[in-house]
């Protein structure tokens, strides 16, 4: 049964994620401690436990909350990317994003899954929920494209959003271990190609 919490300990409780996903994205899952985020949010450690009953589940609830934001970082993916050339910003922005940041400095579900892997089975159902849900927002979007009639009936939907998904963060992790965006330059480029070759002849 989930806790309510009076809006005094929602506050709390999302300082301390917040303090959390900072911490994380600076010094990975890894790096951080439960000492430096209960430091970090200025609360005391009965106010963390009350929240966070151990470490894993603290970042389990970084996951959900990173799951819940945009797939780029300061782009959101819900909304009107229902044309090519709205899909094709929206590539670009990740590619602007990368060469902007170079991924440092962000908590995402990409850099959460690179750092966790599959050791720990319910933070990887957690992270693959949360890509299920990027994957089915890409899918609502090529949906929109089709409708429009910039995509054959045939396209086969699921396969064509986890591509764009898949370029998405293979791309992402291979340019941030290179210190190059031609990688996720040259995936999103390969995705949108593909995705655009199911266009009416």
């Amino acid at each position: 049964m989930t806790q309510r919490l009076t809006p005094k300990g929602e506050a709390t409780r999302e300082r301390i994620l917040q303090a959390a996903t900072e911490l994380i994205a600076r010094n990975g899952v890894v790096g951080t401690g439960t000492e430096d985020v209960r430091k970090a949010a200025g609360v005391s450690g009965s106010q963390l436990y009350h929240y966070f009953d151990s470490k894993q589940a603290l970042i389990r609830a970084v996951i959900t909350r990173q799951a819940e934001a945009p797939a780029v970082p300061g782009v959101p993916m819900m909304g009107a990317l229902d044309c090519f050339d709205a899909l094709r910003a929206w590539a670009d922005a990740a590619i602007e994003n990368q060469e902007r940041t170079g991924g440092d400095g962000e908590c995402t579900l990409g850099s959460l899954a690179a750092e966790l892997g599959t050791a720990d089975e319910q933070s990887r159902a957690d992270l693959s929920r949360g890509f299920l849900r990027w994957q089915g927002l890409l899918h609502d979007s090529l949906a929109a494209i089709r409708d429009r009639g910039e995509l054959r009936a045939d396209a086969d939907l699921d396969e064509l959003s986890l591509a764009l998904l898949a370029a998405l963060e293979g791309g992402t992790l291979l340019s941030r271990t290179l210190r190059d965006t031609g990688p996720l330059r040259a995936s999103m480029n390969a995705a949108l190609g593909y995705v655009k070759s199911f266009s009416p002849r």
